[in-house]
């Protein structure tokens, strides 16, 4: 047992976690420039969306990968990139639900995992976002009068949000049967 400087009380020595053959090597026979032109390129259309360069890119990374899961160090050197960049990309991901953390087994580092039904998290975590607005904008249309100008704008804008709320979760029901029916109930593998 090692011991720490600061409380002298001993830590556990880290347990190696034996990789089952079933695990693939992470990107087995790709050819890491090919990887990076697919990452860099899907970053960027993110980036046109709306989305940070930086959490793109880690998104795009994370997408690309085998495992669908790497360490911040895994990260940081495929994008030659800081720790700290790799942070605050990886903390906005979670926000919106396109990534999850875990722990490896046995060590105190991180994982950064893409969702296997990431799409339908990102989307369904604006539910909350759109309900708020939606409570904000009809506040809005009583203070502002719903027969004046801005009244019927917003009022025309809390419908919109109605519909739109209405059609996603439709939407996302047919997907959920598409899923099924293509893929099954099958997540990618995970890496240990």
């Amino acid at each position: 047992m090692k011991e720490t400087r600061r409380t002298k009380e001993p830590v556990p020595e880290p347990v190696p976690v034996p990789v089952p053959e079933s695990v693939p090597v992470p990107d087995a026979g790709r050819d890491p420039e090919t990887v990076s032109k697919f990452v860099e390129a899907f970053a960027a259309q993110l980036v046109e969306a709306g989305m940070q360069r930086m959490p793109a890119r880690v998104f795009a990374a994370l997408l690309a990968s085998d495992a669908g899961a790497m360490t911040s160090a895994e990260l940081g050197e495929q994008l030659q990139v800081s720790p700290a960049a790799v942070s605050g990309a990886v903390r906005y991901l979670a926000q919106v639900h396109m990534v999850g953390r875990e722990r490896e087994p046995g060590s105190r580092r991180e994982r950064y995992r893409v969702h296997s039904d990431q799409w339908y998290e990102a989307l369904t975590s604006r539910d909350a976002i759109l309900s708020r607005w939606r409570r904000t904008l009809r506040e809005g249309v009583e203070s502002l009068g719903p027969t004046s100008p801005p009244g019927r704008r917003l009022a025309e804008t809390v419908a919109f949000f109605d519909f739109l709320e209405g059609e996603v979760a439709a939407l996302m029901e047919r997907w959920r049967e598409h899923r099924q029916q293509n893929f099954g109930n099958q997540d990618p593998p995970q890496a240990p």
